[in-house]
């Protein structure tokens, strides 16, 4: 199979450059729709990268649309976007723009809350229950379907340990809402990049401990720069 036009990276980079070069031969028409592209073994050799990063930059091109990963691994060229590529839900993501940041407001303001009681009322049960994602989470960066999952399920547990079924039921309303709004965001900003989703990590770990110490203070200010990270992110693609 042909080599990519493409330039080897000299130093540690982030999955997005891989991402960038592909797109641009596929919007310049030097790959066209049908075209296959190299293994990931063979893409990595020419960039000079491990195959996870390879796997990232292709999981991120999944999602906009441009190829299609194949069962066994083999990826095609689907679209020959133009240069504005979009994720896409993100029309009418910016369509509802005023919605998703209500939405964003009000889960901030209920899962400061949330963490702040649940380090006040969590049990011994809770604890292990938390301790037992927190250790997922660390085994599975990188692995983005995984990393998307247990997090939810982190921040639902955190809301059943406060032992209150009304705080529960309305954050799982105001998930359900945020998850139809911006799936596509999340699964490509924040899992499919290793060094997002470790400190994604990092930052759920700072939450526990607060919790495990009692520190509702702590755990309350921990969740709001969490939360404020993942804002970050969602108002880049919403043009804020």
């Amino acid at each position: 199979m042909p080599s990519l036009d493409v330039v080897k990276l000299s130093k540690r980079n982030h999955y997005e450059e891989i991402t960038e070069q592909v797109k641009r031969l596929i919007i310049e028409g030097k790959l066209k729709a049908g075209d296959k592209l190299p293994s990931t073994k063979q893409m990595s050799e020419q960039f000079g990268v491990g195959r996870s990063t390879t796997r990232e930059a292709l999981s991120a091109l999944k999602a906009m649309g441009m190829i299609e990963i194949r069962q066994g691994g083999g990826c095609r060229v689907i679209s020959c976007a133009p240069a504005e590529v979009e994720l896409p839900e993100l029309q009418s993501l910016r369509l509802n723009r005023e919605t998703v940041l209500e939405l964003l407001e009000a889960r901030e303001s209920l899962e400061v809350s949330n963490a702040a009681i649940a380090s006040v009322k969590r049990t011994d049960e809770d604890l292990v229950v938390l301790q037992g994602m927190i250790d997922e989470m660390k085994r599975s960066v990188g692995d983005e379907a995984e990393g998307e999952r247990l997090d939810l399920q982190f921040h639902l547990t955190l809301a059943r340990a406060t032992h209150n079924s009304i705080m529960v039921r309305l954050f799982e309303s105001i998930m359900n809402h945020i998850e139809t709004a911006i799936h596509d965001i999340r699964r490509v900003e924040l899992y499919a990049s290793t060094a997002v989703a470790e400190r994604l990590y990092e930052e759920h770990l700072a939450i526990y401990e607060a919790i495990v110490q009692q520190d509702a203070a702590a755990a309350g200010d921990r969740m709001k720069q969490h939360l404020k990270h993942i804002e970050s992110i969602v108002l880049k693609h919403l043009g804020a």
